[in-house]
């Protein structure tokens, strides 16, 4: 008996300490797995991104003078020893192993892996805070202390991550630039062939060339006659929203409008000649004193930053300008050609959007057959060949605005109504607008008043369902400002929109309209 109990006491401990081995073993192994996983040169391995690694180096988060270099997993995952670090690596680890293995890096957008919107997905900002517990890098401006100091005081409640301001510091970006802006890009490319002396001559009621006078730029005009359309989308119309709705019948006056959104050659035009040094006239007051004084024009200041976003500028559209920075554009628009150049209104702009059809699009097509909204879009994908040809939005944008000369035309003449960059209206913007509207207006106007105004077509980052005709949202000036470190902000440049832009329009001249 004595034995018995001894043989099972030597087999009782031989399982534990076999236990122990195999329990010590796997944590080693584990361990082992773990540390060597999270090295930078297992991180190499894996990701095949041509710019990573290099453009890693060159940051300053590797390459600085205090010797200290931050490792991949300091940014791209949670702080150690949270359980958040644990599930995210091996959530992360599995989708790049995963995708190693399966895709085909040739096909991939690595310039989109570069913005800002991707970035926002892969860093973890608790480990950005975790890492900076001092937020005042060396050589830092009285107004980035203050933008610190606030952020620091307020992070929670912006719901801002430290990546949105420096999207440079991990990954290097010669492109990027967060300071003040100073100087004109688009003055420093070779100069124009040609000086205009004069504006355009209007004489009927025709489609004609602008010249913006004393600079070498010219745009295209469309004259868009008047008639009687729709407004807003039927309830039956897939992804139309209650903003849209109730249908009401209007009719608009003949106007011009321009041919695509104010580029960048027009715009630089505008600043090299008004952009002013300081903030000298509050938002509420017009910065012009007299229709027949240019010089009295006061222009934007500098932005924080370029706003080309590293993109490209020339017919590009112009893009950051708050709705104020468009209106003053227009006017002095207005005195550089002696005609009157304008925001449009939301009627004319939905009007001009339609070309003359009451479908979605201006172009034959469902929103369900095109959009990644619809269910079972992981398997059977969108046929986009048709909106590709007339939109520039997600699917063919390359997550950036793309010139004009990517589109085909609508019915007027009129190109990226319906994507590239959302666009300002004069309109002040009501969720109800429609339903205030009477049926059979003429030349309807929005609210009297408001705190927001009303932008029309989709941006390069939108999915098919938000580039309908009657799609319709309202500006966010506050959140599209959270990361100017200027105190107060600016009444000129937005920090945290990219895809938002204009276009003009031109009154039809009282003589003309006689005839």
């Amino acid at each position: 008996m004595n034995r018995k109990k001894r043989g099972s006491r030597k087999k009782f401990l031989l399982v534990v300490f076999l236990g122990i081995v195999i329990g010590v073993l796997a944590t080693v192994s584990v361990n082992y797995v773990y540390v060597n996983s999270s090295k930078d040169s297992s991180c190499m391995a894996c990701h095949a991104h041509p710019h990573a690694e290099k453009s890693w180096r060159l940051s300053s988060h590797y390459n600085n003078r205090s010797g200290v270099k931050t490792s991949c997993v300091d940014c791209h995952l949670p702080p150690k020893g949270s359980f958040n670090h644990f599930y995210h690596k091996t959530k992360l680890g599995i989708h790049d192993v995963w995708s190693y293995i399966i895709k085909d890096t040739e096909k991939i957008d690595w310039d989109s892996k570069k913005e800002l919107e991707y970035a926002q997905r892969i860093v973890f900002n608790s480990s950005c805070m975790e890492c900076h517990v001092q937020l005042f890098p060396e050589g830092i401006s009285d107004d980035g202390i203050t933008a610190h100091l606030y952020y620091e005081d307020n992070h929670e409640k912006l719901n801002l991550q430290c990546i949105s301001c420096h999207l440079d510091v991990g990954h290097y970006n010669p492109d990027y630039s967060h300071s003040r802006m100073t100087g004109i890009p688009g003055m420093a490319q070779s100069g124009p062939t040609e000086i205009f002396e004069e504006a355009a001559t209007i004489t009927s009621f025709e489609s004609y060339t602008e010249f913006i006078p004393g600079t070498g730029v010219s745009f295209e005009m469309k004259a868009i006659p008047g008639g009687t359309f729709t407004i807003g989308s039927p309830d039956k119309e897939a992804y139309s929203q209650d903003n849209e709705h109730p249908q009401k019948r209007v009719s608009v006056s003949p106007f011009f409008m321009a041919e695509v959104e104010v580029t960048w050659n027009e715009y630089w035009a505008f600043l090299a000649e008004t952009m002013t040094e300081g903030r000298i006239v509050p938002a509420e007051v017009m910065a012009y004193n007299s229709r027949d004084d240019i010089d009295a024009v006061s222009g934007p200041t500098a932005p924080f930053g370029n706003p080309e976003q590293g993109w490209g500028g020339g017919t590009r559209p112009a893009i950051t300008m708050t709705h104020y920075a468009a209106e003053i554009y227009c006017k002095w628009l207005s005195m550089k050609t002696g005609k009157n150049y304008r925001l449009p209104t939301e009627a004319e702009w939905e009007y001009a959007a339609r070309g003359g059809t009451e479908t979605p699009y201006f172009f034959e097509g469902n929103p369900k057959k095109f959009s990644d909204r619809k269910f079972g879009r992981a398997i059977f994908k969108a046929d986009t060949a048709v909106i590709n040809s007339y939109v520039i939005y997600e699917k063919n944008s390359r997550n950036r605005t793309q010139e004009p000369s990517k589109v085909h035309p609508n019915p007027f003449g009129l190109k990226n109504m319906l994507g590239n960059v959302m666009e300002y209206t004069a309109d002040y913007y009501s969720e109800d607008a429609f339903a205030r509207l009477p049926d059979g207006a003429v030349d309807p106007k929005g609210p009297e008043s408001g705190t927001e105004y009303v932008v029309r077509g989709g941006m390069y980052s939108d999915d098919a369902a938000d580039v309908r005709s009657a799609s319709r949202r309202p500006t966010d000036h506050e959140r599209w400002l959270r990361t100017d470190p200027q105190q107060p902000k600016s009444i000129w440049w937005y920090s945290d929109i990219k895809g938002i832009g204009f276009r003009v329009v031109c009154d039809v001249p009282e003589e003309i309209r006689a005839d």
